[in-house]
């Protein structure tokens, strides 16, 4: 039963018994799945080495047997062995009752079937169950193996040959001599999953020429990314990139989802004796290169673009606020300085790129900016050297401002560090240090916003609520704004203070009185400590934070952005 269900799904199931297949250095398999809610049987059917009866006996049925003990880590094709624990040929016990194998080698078939529910509840063990093996006679040149799974578990949703065949081809996509077929139809580049091109043109001292690429979608890990060059139906060497892996304008990250192929035949006469790599300096592989990295520019330069675009909507309406509050001949610049850190950010989480536009932000409303930037204005077309003296004034300014930044945000952490550390500091005096600060809170916050309007909503809420005996009780809030009309209400308490239950039932009941005033809102208690027992136990739109870790996580993101932002004055220089 262990050796039968260790597999995620039935798909990767089946893709074990393609394994099989290739480290029986097969040519082809063909999987053939039944229809859905039918009796059929799932087979898989494959050229290779097969078996005789003696090796089925000795080597297929003796649990894990690791073949590269005896026979080494390559096939008789040099195939890297993929079987390692000896336990994959139980891999369709996973999807079926009953598993047939027929298995033809140096004239003799040996066929044997192995009942999975007759196993399972057999009490002595598994090495005396007995498995009739049959053996007929056949013509000498014939060999392979098939292996038939009957009675799928109804349990397990049926076999998808979709995702069988997106599976396959991250493993084999690109092996020239190990064809498989998923019910009559090859597994081939068409298969990966994401945004597809192709095309098919002449190009000059080449002929002829079929390109055809997926961008990965996102979170789609794929071995061996890059574009293979295929001459006569044959892979020839690695997968590269074209030379685009050099390309100031396209993010690394971006061109690591790219997954293709390009067939050129007019390019064998250019291929090495050894089949590895296309002679470098030969003119008609200059003149496909040429021709790939233009095709796959435009072909990543859209989808790059959308994906800029929606990165920088989720930030739009803070920058938009921040860049109108800005002189009108600041702002084009302001605009494109953005659109450059997104785009050189592309690929890191939302949650590194907020607080980083957010002292750009900061930067670029100085006035030290705009001195140099008058200076390339006022520069002569000629002033050669005036106008690049001022661009590399620029340059480093602009890293050293927003570097400057960050280390003044590190003396603020230290400052509150310390208030937070006397025990006898009031809620108010923390509330007031921190209004002007939310970027302490983390990357959530660093946009975030608190106006005249959300004040006057908590002055008049504590002021109706708390009056008389109570006042003394009136709790120090603060509301705030964010994305999508989505508001925070936070608490201060003394950091002397540990938060527990009680403190949480009572802001959720804040929060109750002024769902009439805004919604939705979620709520945040800020003490010195925090109950542990909240952890596991806590109500839904609600977060707890101690000043200490606050302080801490906030620390780490500036000194994580002050090391990078050593690196670049180089580079500009």
């Amino acid at each position: 039963m262990l050796l039968g269900e260790t597999y995620r799904s039935s798909e990767q199931a089946i893709k074990e018994l393609v394994d099989n297949a290739w480290d029986a250095d097969a040519d082809t398999v063909t999987i053939t799945l039944p229809d859905a809610m039918t009796a059929g049987p799932l087979t898989v059917k494959d050229d290779g080495s097969g078996m005789t009866e003696k090796e089925v006996r000795q080597e297929y049925l003796r649990i894990a047997r690791d073949r590269r003990a005896v026979q080494g880590n390559r096939t008789v094709k040099k195939r890297l062995v993929k079987g390692r624990k000896g336990i994959g040929k139980f891999a369709g016990l996973m999807v079926a009752d009953v598993m047939t194998l027929a298995t033809t080698a140096r004239g003799q078939k040996t066929t044997l079937t192995i009942p999975r529910e007759e196993l399972l509840h057999r009490t002595s063990d598994l090495e005396a169950f007995p498995i009739a093996v049959e053996v007929s006679e056949v013509p000498q040149h014939e060999h392979g193996t098939e292996v038939s799974l009957s009675r799928l578990h109804q349990n397990l949703a049926f076999p998808d040959p979709d995702k069988l065949r997106q599976l396959l081809v991250v493993e084999y996509g690109r092996e020239h001599d190990f064809a498989i077929f998923v019910n009559g139809s090859r597994v081939s580049i068409v298969d990966v999953p994401g945004s597809a091109f192709s095309e098919q043109v002449d190009v000059a001292g080449v002929g002829r020429v079929a390109l055809t690429t997926r961008l990965v979608d996102e979170g789609k890990g794929m071995r061996q990314p890059g574009i293979a060059i295929r001459v006569g139906g044959k892979v020839v060497g690695r997968p590269s990139f074209f030379g685009l892996e050099g390309a100031d304008d396209i993010p690394s990250k971006l061109l690591r989802r790219v997954y293709g192929e390009v067939e050129a035949d007019g390019l064998l006469d250019d291929v090495t004796a050894d089949w590895g790599s296309v002679i470098e300096n030969s003119k008609a592989y200059i003149a496909l290169e040429q021709y790939v990295q233009q095709a796959v520019r435009e072909q990543l330069k859209g989808a790059f673009q959308k994906e800029m675009n929606l990165a920088q909507a989720r930030l739009q309406q803070e920058i938009n606020r921040r860049l109108a509050a800005m002189p009108e001949h600041r702002r084009e610049f302001a605009r494109l300085s953005i659109e450059r850190v997104i785009k050189k950010m592309y690929g890191e989480s939302e949650e590194r790129i907020r607080p980083i536009v957010s002292v750009v932000l900061d930067a670029l409303e100085l006035d030290e900016y705009w001195q140099v930037l008058e200076r390339i204005d006022s520069a002569k077309q000629g002033d050669v050297a005036v106008l690049a003296e001022a661009l590399h004034e620029f340059g480093v300014l602009e890293i050293g401002q927003i570097s400057v930044h960050a280390k003044r945000r590190l003396a603020i952490l230290d400052r509150l560090d310390e208030m937070v550390r006397s025990m006898d500091m009031k809620e108010m005096e923390v509330h007031k240090a921190l209004e002007t600060n939310l970027w302490v809170f983390g990357a959530d916050f660093a946009l975030m916003s608190s106006n005249r309007s959300l004040a006057n909503i908590i002055a008049d809420y504590t002021s109706t609520k708390f009056t008389g005996p109570r006042a003394s009780k009136r709790p120090d809030l603060l509301l705030l704004g964010g994305f999508g009309q989505r508001y925070t209400l936070i608490e201060f308490k003394r950091p002397s203070h540990r938060i527990g239950r009680e403190d949480l039932s009572q802001a959720e009941q804040y929060r109750d009185d002024l769902l009439g005033k805004v919604q939705p809102i979620d709520i945040v208690v800020i003490g010195g400590t925090t109950d542990l027992r909240l952890q596991n136990n806590m109500p839904p739109a609600a977060r707890v934070f101690s000043y200490q870790a606050l302080i801490g996580r906030a620390r780490a993101e500036l000194q994580w952005l002050v090391t990078e932002l050593v690196k670049q004055p180089e580079e500009v220089a």
